[in-house]
């Protein structure tokens, strides 16, 4: 190792460490329990790396079952899927309806599932005590953050106004650019159509307009979700990967 690469590591690794380990997005990728960990001038590059890479998922669905079977079976095999292909899910944290179908099946299969629920809601939906990590919050404001940082990608099964009301969220985040993490719509058996022919008659009058896309996903099956998220993640501009430079500043 050069001087000047030992003088780099030294100043860098007491501001870095302490960085990564209050972050949430790098605090689940890191073990620092473990004696041999050093984040050096290479560690970091690779932890910035890895952000472009899927290994969490925030599944937004509804916590009703819906009038289509095929709608709660798409859920089940979402995650049965995430469970085979390591995929971590970050759900709303009920036991009800298609939130229940989809944690549970990542956990049948022996997969890890993070539950974030506002307290308000702990007795309503029923949260599920099964998860290995179940974050309870204050508000709904909180719970819609800490998903959003604990994840990254998005996709939304059928459901409600509350499934549409995070959804469009990350896609106005998404085109006023305060992100770049893929947002992918399961359309099993059409059922978001309604909701794409409403962007397009947006596209149509001019309310969605060049510089203000809106960057959305669209799998009609089940087995096309991840292959697009990680597809989509593989494709982020340089731009979008490098450090903020607020980031950049702490460290």
């Amino acid at each position: 190792m050069s001087s000047s690469y030992r003088v780099f590591v030294g100043s860098v690794q007491p501001q870095a460490g302490q960085f990564f380990r209050a972050s949430p997005l790098f605090a689940a990728r890191i073990d620092y329990g473990c004696e041999s960990f050093r984040l050096d001038a290479f560690t970091l590059q690779c932890h910035i790396a890895i952000m472009t890479k899927i290994n969490t998922v925030c599944v937004y669905c509804g916590s009703g079952a819906g009038t289509n079977p095929n709608y709660i079976a798409a859920a089940k095999a979402l995650g049965k899927a995430f469970a085979e292909s390591g995929i971590r899910l970050v759900f709303g944290g009920g036991s009800v309806g298609m939130m229940g179908a989809v944690a549970t099946a990542v956990l049948d299969h022996g997969g890890m599932v993070t539950g974030i629920i506002p307290d308000f809601l702990t007795l309503r939906e029923n949260a599920l005590t099964r998860v290995q990590e179940m974050v309870v919050t204050p508000d709904m404001h909180e719970r819609k953050r800490l998903m959003f940082e604990r994840s990254d990608a998005f996709v939304a099964l059928p459901g409600g106004i509350g499934t549409l009301e995070e959804l469009v969220e990350q896609l106005t985040w998404q085109q006023l650019g305060r992100h770049s993490k893929p947002v992918l719509l399961a359309n099993i058996d059409g059922f978001w159509e309604p909701l794409f022919d409403l962007l397009a008659h947006m596209r149509a009058t001019q309310f969605i307009r060049q510089g203000f896309a809106v960057e959305i996903l669209k799998a009609d099956r089940v087995e096309e979700i991840l292959p697009k998220l990680r597809s989509a993640a593989a494709h982020i501009p340089d731009s979008a990967r490098e450090m903020a430079p607020e980031i950049a500043r702490r460290l």
